[in-house]
């Protein structure tokens, strides 16, 4: 059996998905639409698709999906949104224990999020991250001690398993935060940032260079 090529056949279901999501979250059919033929992840306008569920228990996009239609009922106001936020809210905090992560509902993050593996994500309620992102598990975004300002991650950044992004630091657009880095400086656009390697040697060195 051979499959329709049409321009039609092709384009249609993406369109009536898109639509789908629109209603759900928001987003502009046309923008995301544009996104998606391309195939270029933008640090500026939000892929929406990223964060739609692909199926039920899909407990990173639910979680973040709970949090969206909160905040978007939240700023609605009536007494229609109060009894939505109440309910969206519990939804959280299923999603929450279901996922291990520690996103609060009013994070200020930017569309496009994608969290694969959301165990042990914590992110600061004043950290902003922009859209498109990727945050892998156990990352940990937020204050450093003594610091009263939380970080400022661009769009489109990669953040690797087990990366510590601590205090006021800002991370430029389209970088790639590797696994178990820690991050306490500000990051330029489009750079990597690895951890550093472990020495490896013999016992008996070690002790003696040992504080």
């Amino acid at each position: 059996m051979q499959s329709c090529q049409s321009p039609r056949c092709t384009t249609e279901p993406k369109i009536i998905y898109l639509a789908l999501g629109r209603a759900c979250y928001g987003f502009d059919v046309k923008t995301t639409a544009k996104m998606a033929a391309t195939n270029k992840i933008s640090a500026d306008i939000p892929d929406w698709t990223r964060e739609a569920p692909q199926q039920f228990w899909d407990p990173g996009r639910k979680l973040l999906q709970a949090i969206r239609r909160y905040q978007k009922s939240r700023v609605n106001g009536g007494i229609v949104s109060k009894i939505l936020c109440r309910w969206f809210f519990l939804q959280h905090r299923f999603w929450t224990v279901v996922s291990g992560a520690d996103i609060p509902l009013t994070c200020q993050i930017g569309g496009g999020l994608l969290i694969p593996h959301p165990n042990g994500i914590v992110i600061h309620p004043d950290a902003k991250i922009g859209v498109n992102c990727l945050i892998f598990q156990q990352v940990t975004v937020g204050k450093a001690r003594n610091c009263s300002d939380a970080p400022q991650i661009g769009g489109h950044v990669d953040i690797g398993a087990g990366a510590k992004i601590l205090g006021p630091v800002q991370i430029g657009a389209h970088s790639r935060i590797g696994a178990n880095a820690v991050v306490t400086r500000n990051v330029e656009e489009d750079s990597s940032v690895v951890a550093y390697a472990s020495a490896i040697g013999e016992p008996k060195a070690l002790s003696e260079t040992a504080c």
